[in-house]
């Protein structure tokens, strides 16, 4: 026996009630995944990361938001530079002593997306490869700098780099608690059995890195970079990214 129309609209709105209460009963177990939810640092990958990374590059107030959420200092120190090499986004970076890594050389000063991006990166993507592959948390993070007014590849024409505006940062080494120290240039490739799992956690570390950062180049990528993992957070339309 068929439903008269108005049964059947009401019972289509009974039922899509019920999937709406559910799906947001549902989010809220599952924030990661909730577009409209303000990203956590706590909050694992899920569908909707992505987007709130990158709203963390183009947007200041909110990436002050997540580090505030995060209990991480965001004071921002007053402008410096000029012109292509402006830095109107600079604070010292803070997320690593917050998560018990030292930086070193320490006092390093970035963009909040930089320091947002090392928080996410050291909670989700470092520390468990380093427990997992290593067997020791990392303690120290070695690197080669922040800010440094010139263009790509150092010549006199071409694109400024990220690091022009203080908003990239070169990671060259890991410190591990047990006193291992792992390098970019030396444990890249693995030469030999004891190499293996430096090799393994350097190449994982890069792979996490490029959720949390618009540009990730690793030895991989070129000769340049055979000592060092470039991580920026360049802005780009649609919010793209580079990870190689």
């Amino acid at each position: 026996m068929a439903f008269p129309l108005l049964d059947r609209v009401l019972l289509f709105l009974l039922l899509l009630g019920c999937l709406l209460v559910g799906a947001r009963a549902w989010l809220g177990d599952h924030p990661q995944h909730d577009p409209w939810k303000p990203l956590e640092l706590s909050d694992p990958d899920g569908w909707a990361t992505a987007r709130k990374v990158a709203a963390l590059r183009a947007d200041r107030q909110a990436c002050r938001g997540f580090l505030e959420r995060s209990a991480i200092p965001f004071a921002a120190l007053l402008p410096a530079g000029e012109g292509a090499c402006r830095r109107d986004d600079r604070k010292r970076l803070s997320a690593p002593a917050h998560l018990d890594v030292a930086l070193r050389p320490g006092g390093a000063q970035a963009t909040c997306a930089i320091d947002a991006g090392l928080a996410r990166w050291l909670r989700h993507g470092v520390q468990p490869a380093a427990e997992a592959t290593l067997g020791s948390r990392v303690v120290r993070i070695e690197h080669l700098g922040t800010a440094n007014c010139r263009r790509i590849g150092g010549g006199e024409e071409g694109n400024w780099s990220e690091h022009a505006r203080g908003n990239a940062i070169d990671i060259a080494g890991f410190v591990l608690a047990d006193g291992r120290r792992i390098s970019v240039l030396r444990d890249w490739t693995a030469s030999g059995a004891s190499d293996v799992s430096a090799s393994a956690f350097l190449h994982t570390v890069r792979d996490a890195a490029c959720a949390n950062f618009a540009t990730v180049l690793s030895p991989d990528y070129n000769a340049a970079h055979a000592n060092h993992l470039h991580l920026d957070q360049a802005r780009r339309s649609a919010g793209w990214s580079a990870c190689r």
